[in-house]
């Protein structure tokens, strides 16, 4: 997918990693770029600054992205159809047995049914434009998680869902990938964010376990070095996108023998709560 003149939508935009693609995309050239958040004072705040640094082809659209209706909002609030979409958003709420219905809910809209509800909107369009010669008529990137791919201790709500949104991903690449859909999933570790930074100071042992097994596993990384990756791997027409590449060793021991990666994570679990 050629990210230069592309015009591209990013949701979770006012902040982390979905402020650091956006601002990425629009230095590799994009045409324009939509920034979707929820909160609109912060997604203002950003957009604003990034058209103070890049000029006018930044946008912004405040809306509900886990419905087709607040997705379809953001998609009319770009100036030409939309080539390339990043999923982005996500909440990490939700923790140890006693999440609630109202956790699994909101992890479930967010991290799941909001890239069901873009790829409903896109997917078709994107299939009927596209042509042998011309390549990709569209990109879907799903801003998954090394959660999706292992799990995430501390929070079912998270794991589960991050699971569910690589496998729609690896869904949408099967059944498309070859109609003209060009379809990427990143799965990070920790990133320095909000998210993590939560996690960290929270009075909850379960979200602090989660986090510790995220930044005790690996270096965090700045949500620039995120966004290069997920561009890189876009750009190079490649599914995976693995900013930090112990992942993919760790997913192969996984699947290599389930039994000892299992308990594995239980000594590591048992380690953590020492």
């Amino acid at each position: 997918m050629r990210i230069e003149a592309a015009s591209a939508v990013v949701t979770g935009a006012a902040g982390g990693i979905g402020l650091a693609v956006a601002r990425a995309l629009l230095e590799r050239g994009a045409g324009s770029v939509v920034l979707a958040d929820l909160d609109g004072d912060r997604l203002d705040a950003a957009a604003d600054a990034l058209v103070d640094e890049l000029g006018d082809r930044v946008h912004r659209r405040a809306a509900d992205v886990t419905s087709e209706i607040g997705v379809d909002a953001v998609l009319q609030s770009a100036p030409t159809p939309v080539d390339l979409y990043v999923a982005n958003a996500g909440v990490f709420r939700g923790f140890g047995l006693e999440a609630s219905p109202e956790d699994w809910a909101a992890s479930w809209d967010v991290n799941v049914m909001g890239h069901v509800a873009a790829a409903r909107a896109l997917v078709p369009g994107w299939v009927e434009g596209a042509t042998a010669e011309s390549g990709p008529a569209g990109c879907f990137v799903s801003v998954a998680s090394a959660a999706g791919l292992l799990t995430q201790l501390g929070s079912p709500t998270y794991s589960v869902t991050k699971h569910a949104a690589v496998g729609f991903a690896e869904w949408l690449a099967a059944t498309y990938g070859d109609r003209g859909v060009q379809v990427t999933c990143a799965c990070p570790m920790g990133v320095r964010t909000a998210m993590l930074e939560s996690g960290e100071t929270s009075d909850d042992p379960d979200a602090t376990l989660g986090m510790r097994a995220v930044t005790s596993a690996g270096n965090a990384l700045e949500p620039t070095e995120v966004a290069a990756t997920i561009l890189d791997a876009v750009e190079a027409g490649r599914f995976q996108a693995l900013p930090h590449p112990d992942v993919a060793t760790m997913w192969a021991q996984k699947a290599a023998d389930p039994d000892r990666w299992i308990s594995g994570m239980q000594r590591y679990r048992r380690h953590l709560e020492a």
